[in-house]
């Protein structure tokens, strides 16, 4: 089996020490290549090499933006898949701050333990096959944004670029103060999805592939309980950005059992495909990352596109 093994050296939590305990680990079972990437776009690059050299596996170690990125670099989108492409399957072993893809999928954050589980499910042949979302052109594997939660990547971004770490107090700080700079604007975004009446005049919305949706430490956030990686994409899109009921919708979105529900809330779990308007440009965030301001973004679900090493689902 020939493996490559992308390492972002530069993610939050990726050491030497643990790059080097996931090679030697490797190599034991696999004909390895390591690459390291160097710039913003690199990751996608090496997955498009690994794919047209018709690798095996990829192993990505760091964060969901190089997951994302690896992904988009060797995945064709359906339009374009005739078939004939070579897949690799992917592994993943954390290395980011907050590694949402890894843990959706029952691997571990720490590192050590998550290569432990790697490589058990290699010997066991353990893959599973896993739906993704698509916004316009670009995959994505557990959520996006529009409105607020974009803002807060663009202002997390930002910092990294600074030499500020994405720490979990540095997003609850850059949420509070986003949130109310977002409360004195008018909600603008109409969602269509078929189906159902059109949305008119939401602040913000997540469009998700997966339940949780984030992480605050080590504490889920569920959106959508009811979205996971064989289901369609959840929609949660909110029309009130009153701070008591704010509030109380966050509570719910904290409970290991929630099922958020609140007057100015839509929500549905099992989507095929959803459309945001705006009339002004809004923020987008894929997967963690930026993307930039649009005024229209087509979100599809497209089941059993990917092959994983990771756990099976638990029924």
């Amino acid at each position: 089996m020939r493996t490559l093994l992308i390492v972002n050296p530069n993610a939050t939590s990726t050491t030497p020490a643990t790059r080097d305990l996931l090679a030697h680990a490797l190599e034991s079972r696999t004909q390895l290549t390591v690459a390291h990437t160097q710039h913003r776009g690199h990751a996608a690059e090496l997955a498009q090499w690994a794919s047209t050299n018709e690798m095996d596996l990829i192993v990505v170690h760091g964060g969901d933006g190089t997951v994302n990125e690896t992904i988009n670099g060797f995945l064709p989108l359906p339009e374009l898949d005739d078939g004939g492409a070579w897949l690799p399957r992917l592994g993943v072993i954390p290395g980011g701050s907050a590694n949402v893809f890894a843990r959706a999928l029952g691997i571990s954050p720490d590192p050590v333990t998550a290569t432990n589980q790697l490589i058990d499910l290699l010997t066991l042949e353990g893959d599973r096959r896993i739906g993704l979302g698509l916004a316009d052109d670009r995959w994505f594997t557990f959520s996006a944004g529009v409105g607020l939660d974009a803002d807060v990547c663009e202002a997390i971004d930002a910092g990294r670029a600074n030499g500020h770490p994405a720490t979990p107090a540095r997003y609850i700080r850059t949420t509070v103060r986003q949130f109310f700079r977002a409360k004195r604007k008018e909600p603008t975004v109409r969602i269509e999805i078929p189906g159902f009446d059109p949305v008119d005049e939401v602040h913000y919305a997540f469009i998700t592939n997966a339940s949780p949706w984030t992480y605050l430490n080590s504490t889920p956030v569920h959106t959508n309980p009811g979205t996971t990686f064989e289901t369609g994409l959840g929609v949660f899109a909110v029309r009130s950005m009153a701070v008591l009921p704010t509030l109380a919708l966050s509570r719910q979105l904290l409970m290991p059992d929630g099922n958020p529900k609140a007057r100015n809330l839509f929500r549905e779990d099992d989507v095929p495909s959803a459309r945001v308007e705006t009339t002004e440009p809004i923020g987008l965030q894929i997967d963690g990352d930026f993307i930039g301001k649009r005024n229209v973004v087509d979100f599809t679900s497209v089941p059993d596109v990917l092959e994983v090493v990771a756990p099976r689902p638990r029924r």
